[in-house]
Parts: structure tokens; C-alpha cells; sequence
């Protein structure tokens, strides 16, 4: 799927008027068509037992009632909804509110509300009665309307459970460790272009020109930005049609600076201003990190709410513990995923595009640890879950670079719970647990 598509997706995820218009769309709908059943079979309809049955003055007031109260409701349900956000935001950090937009289940509580008031005031102006020369009343129509009554006071009933658990913290952690195993099962690895076949590698880099470092044109930023995500697809398409070698300068996740290098092209005659326009275009930048390429910032996510959990305001340990759980699933599900080689080669074998090549393991094992070990170093219980956390996942690797990361961790771990911890005990535990650490590395010694 195309970049812009894929955006374009995302946006409409995490809108909060999507399913709620597509909602009061089809409320539209419904009741043009429920009057026109009524009109075309009135009579027959009449004959059921549980379709309304009364007169227009009866008709206008319940379907008044039922309006004015759904749009009542609906005001307090957007109240609750905006001081759960305002609660996530102060104790899980506002990157989490992201989560929070795209919960499918507010918005059709939403759409469910604004719906049945649409449809309750459209069929209301079809009611005729009084001084109207014709009476007519679409029983079926306001039974509907009745029913509609029913489901927004059972989706109400839903949505007070359902706030209540998704700003419970255990549910939030697993929220965005869900969201990451399926990040790193997209995400890794990326496939553009072909991989090059292992004996040929070497021989493909050798097609690398030797001054491509120093005479290979720039496609450089025109705004300041995160990069949100690369269209490797429409890079290699410009890259085979212009007969390009272009090499990757940056990666998603990236801040950009105005100016800053996003490509390198060769040979450097080549890049016009058209064809500059275009391979820029392959690049979207906007106002803050996203989940589409960037698979830390998932990391990143779960690292804040353990942060935030460790501080002085919260003081809460356990939430920081869990986290700590979920990115220990998270690294062993990501353990042994080859990153793809950076060198990509068209249908007919020729080196195109060189993108970068980064250990995928080792990054998101210094994502997940770092800044927990830096703020948890005073508190022995997160010490000691760090340790744990990195023997459990140390039975999922089998590399020698991805053990060497964990290792590094649990080293510096270690070393700063013996400057930080001063009950003898205490630290007894924490070398424990280093212990085991370096047992489940093979290295008792």
C-alpha cells in the first residue's frame, strides 16, 4: 500500500469524527428510509402488536424525549471522555492520548448518541397531526427511534465499564505492548527491492562508486520535522526509472532539521529539480513521532508510563515493574529477526537503493532499559526486575550481538545500583540477580 495511503489510514484511526459522522450519515439514511416504509406499508405495519401505536401528539413527545436526552447524555459522555484524557495524560504522559483517540469503542458510543438524535429529529418533522389537514404518524419509524432509545442507554452502560478499565494503568501497558508486538511483525524486516543473494553482497557493495561519498548530489529537508515514514516503493521506482543509485541518509523516528540530508544520488548530473520534488516527496515529515515505521517509539511509549511511574508526584514502582514485563516480551518476541541488507537491487539485479542498516535488536534493547535503569537506579525493586527481565530474555537470543547488548545493560545496571544502594542486603539481592544474568549468558564465572 502506498504511503499516502497508509498515512491516510492512520489519520482516520486516530480521528474522533470518523465513525461518529459515518454514524449520523447513516442515521440519515434510516429514517428517509423507515418514513418511506411507513408511507408505502403503513397499514400492514400497524398490525404487529409491538409497533407504536399512538397519535401524532404522542409521536412528537417521544421522539422530543428521546432526543433531548441522548444529546444530553451525549454532552456528559464527552465531559467523561475529556477528564479521562486529561488523567492519562498527567500520570501516562500525552504521547499515550494517541491510544486514547483510536479507541474504537468511544467512538461509536458517540456516533451512537449523535445518531439517534438525527435520526429522532428527522423523523419528528414527517409527524403531522392537529391542525394538519392529513394526520399522519410513521408508527414503524418511531419505534425505531424507540429502539435507538434502548441501544444509547445500553452503549451507556458500556462506556462507563469500559472508561473505567482503559485508565487503569495495567491495561494501558498492555494496550501499547499489544500495539508493539505488531509494530515489530510489520515493521521488521522491510522488503524493497531484492535482497541480494549472501555471496553476492560483497560484490555489490564493490559497486558502490568510490567518491560517491564525496561527489553524490543532496536531496536535503525544506522543513524542520520528525520523520514519520519513508515510501520505499516510490524510491525504488524513481531510482530504476532515472537509472539512480540513491543512498538513505536518515531513518523514521528521526528529527530533521531544514536542510538536513534525506538522500544522496548518483550520479549527481542526473538530479533535476523535478526529480528532487519527487524523491523528496518519498519522505513524510510532520509535527511528532508515529508508529507507522518507527518501531521504538512503541518502545518509547511503554518507557514513559514506567518513567513517570518512578517519579517523586507517583511514586509507583509496580506500574514501572510492568512495563518492564511487557518490554521483556516485546525483546524476546523481536530476538533473531534479521534486519533485511541495506542493499536493494531492481527486478534485473542492479544495485538501486542503499538503505541504512541498523542492529534492530541492540537499538530497541537501549530504548527499553536506558532511561528506566537512569531514573530506577535508587529503587531495588526495579533493579532487581531489570535484572530479572534481561536473564528471561537472554533465553530468547541466540546471537552473540544481541547477548553482548543485554550484557552492556546489566552491567551498568549493576554498577549503578552499588553507587546508589546502601543497605548491604539490598545489594546482596541486586549481585543475585546479576548472578543469574550472567549464568543465563553462559558465563558463571
Amino acid at each position: 500500500m502506498r504511503l499516502g495511503l497508509v498515512r491516510l489510514w492512520q489519520a482516520v484511526r486516530a480521528s474522533y469524527w470518523f465513525i461518529p459522522s459515518l454514524m449520523a450519515a447513516g442515521a440519515v439514511l434510516l429514517s428517509v428510509a423507515m418514513v418511506r416504509v411507513d408511507t408505502v406499508a403503513g397499514g400492514l405495519t400497524q398490525r404487529l402488536g409491538w409497533i407504536y401505536s399512538g397519535g401524532p401528539e404522542g409521536a412528537r413527545a417521544v421522539l422530543s424525549v428521546i432526543g433531548g436526552s441522548v444529546m444530553g447524555t451525549a454532552g456528559v459522555t464527552f465531559s467523561i471522555t475529556i477528564a479521562a484524557l486529561s488523567l492519562a495524560s498527567g500520570q501516562f504522559g500525552p504521547r499515550i492520548l494517541y491510544n486514547f483517540m483510536r479507541d474504537t469503542g468511544n467512538q461509536v458510543v458517540l456516533g451512537t448518541f449523535i445518531a439517534t438524535f438525527i435520526y429522532c429529529v428527522l423523523v419528528l418533522r414527517s409527524v403531522r397531526g392537529g391542525e394538519a389537514a392529513e394526520r399522519y404518524v410513521p408508527h414503524l419509524s418511531v419505534t425505531v427511534g424507540v429502539a435507538l432509545g434502548l441501544a444509547s442507554l445500553g452503549v451507556l452502560i458500556y462506556f462507563i465499564h469500559h472508561v473505567s478499565i482503559s485508565i487503569q494503568a495495567p491495561h494501558v501497558v498492555a494496550g501499547v505492548a499489544r500495539d508493539l508486538h505488531h509494530h515489530i511483525d510489520r515493521v521488521y524486516p522491510q522488503r524493497i527491492g531484492h535482497d541480494p543473494d549472501p555471496a553476492r553482497e560483497r560484490r555489490v557493495a564493490d559497486e558502490v562508486p568510490e567518491d560517491f561519498d564525496r561527489r553524490a548530489a543532496a536531496v536535503i529537508s525544506h522543513h524542520n520535522g520528525y520523520l514519520q515514514a519513508i515510501d520505499e516503493e516510490q524510491l525504488m521506482e524513481l531510482a530504476t526509472g532515472s537509472d539512480l543509485l540513491v543512498r538513505v541518509e536518515t531513518r523514521p523516528g528521526a528529527f530533521l532539521l531544514r536542510g538536513g540530508r534525506l538522500l544522496s544520488v548518483w550520479p549527481p548530473e542526473r538530479l533535476d529539480e523535478e526529480l528532487d520534488e519527487r524523491l523528496r516527496a518519498a519522505f513524510a515529515l510532520g509535527a511528532q513521532r508515529t508508529h507507522l515505521q518507527d518501531v521504538e517509539f512503541s518502545v518509547d511509549q511503554l518507557v514513559e508510563v514506567g518513567v513517570r511511574a518512578l517519579s517523586p508526584g507517583i511514586n509507583d514502582p509496580f506500574t514501572a515493574m510492568n512495563c518492564l514485563d511487557r518490554l521483556g516480551a516485546a525483546l524476546c518476541h523481536a530476538a533473531g529477526r534479521d534486519l533485511p541488507s541495506p542493499f536493494r537491487l531492481d527486478d534485473a539485479g542492479k544495485l538501486r537503493v542503499i538503505a541504512r542498516s541498523r542492529s534492530v535488536f541492540a537499538g530497541l534493547v537501549d530504548a527499553s532499559f536506558n532511561q528506566l535503569r537512569q531514573y530506577g537506579r535508587s529503587s531495588v525493586s526495579v533493579t532487581v526486575r531489570i535484572l530479572e527481565t534481561i536473564a528471561r530474555v537472554l533465553a530468547c537470543v541466540e546471537g552473540d550481538e544481541e547477548q553482548a547488548a543485554l550484557l552492556r545493560q546489566a552491567e551498568m545496571t549493576v554498577r549503578g545500583a552499588r553507587e546508589a544502594v546502601s543497605e548491604p542486603q539490598d545489594l546482596e539481592d541486586v549481585e543475585q540477580r546479576y548472578r543469574a544474568v550472567l549464568r543465563a549468558a553462559g558465563r558463571p564465572g
